[in-house]
């Protein structure tokens, strides 16, 4: 499945240029220029790993960091723009994975990248829980209210792509990317004949949790959730 990175950076050459960067990697890339709107993307993306840079106009990398150390292991890259031994210290104490100290080199920065989501692998949670519905990711089987549903091998990629980005309109070209890395062997609304059975699998009288956002895509709402 493509990883997601979000870059949370104001410098609009640099974030855009980190962006292309990660894109001709394969990452599926989203970019933020505050610390409140990053840390508010953070929370609706679920991105597998954050480029996060210390100075930011609003709310300080520092802090968006921190608010995400709160409920969430997702893996972080500080950015900053010192070189000073203060700073690197204040971005691995505020919980950052790894840092680099502007100017850096992207393609570095990628590696750096792959190297911490190798190093997290082992930690990545097998179980993904949403609602009513619990994905197991090892034995690729699911369950709704404890009782197990048949769901095909796409489906299943379906409903973890949606399981990782609750309450996020996701198009039907943003759902063959990150489901199937682009790679979907029909034309883009056979996708929709997978998300039709999905629907008529957890859909019950009072659990609907995937909807049509007509003109946009579909989203997976989860009651409760932070997104």
């Amino acid at each position: 499945m493509q990883k997601t990175v979000l870059i949370v950076e104001d410098e609009t050459r640099i974030a855009q240029w980190v962006k292309t960067y990660f894109e001709r990697a394969g990452f599926y890339a989203e970019v933020c220029a505050d610390g409140n709107s990053g840390l508010q993307m953070a929370r609706q993306l679920s991105p597998d790993i954050i480029v996060l840079d210390l100075m930011l106009p609003g709310m300080s990398g520092e802090a968006v960091c921190q608010a995400l150390r709160r409920d969430s292991d997702v893996p972080i890259i500080m950015l900053t723009a010192k070189g000073a031994h203060h700073d690197r210290i204040t971005g691995l104490e505020s919980g950052a994975d790894d840092y680099m100290v502007k100017p850096f080199n992207p393609e570095e920065l990628v590696a750096r990248a792959n190297a911490v989501l190798r190093r997290v692998k082992g930690k990545v949670q097998n179980t993904l829980e949403c609602g009513l519905v619990t994905l197991d990711l090892s034995a690729k089987a699911a369950t709704l209210a404890g009782d197990p549903i048949s769901l095909s091998a796409a489906q299943i990629t379906l409903l973890e792509t949606f399981m990782r980005h609750p309450n996020q309109v996701l198009s039907r070209n943003q759902l063959i990317e990150m489901a199937f890395e682009g790679n979907f062997d029909a034309f883009d609304r056979a996708i929709d004949s997978h998300i039709r059975r999905l629907r008529k699998v957890l859909h019950t009288e009072n659990h609907a949790p995937i909807q049509t956002v007509y003109g946009a895509g579909y989203k997976y709402v989860v009651e409760g959730s932070n997104a």
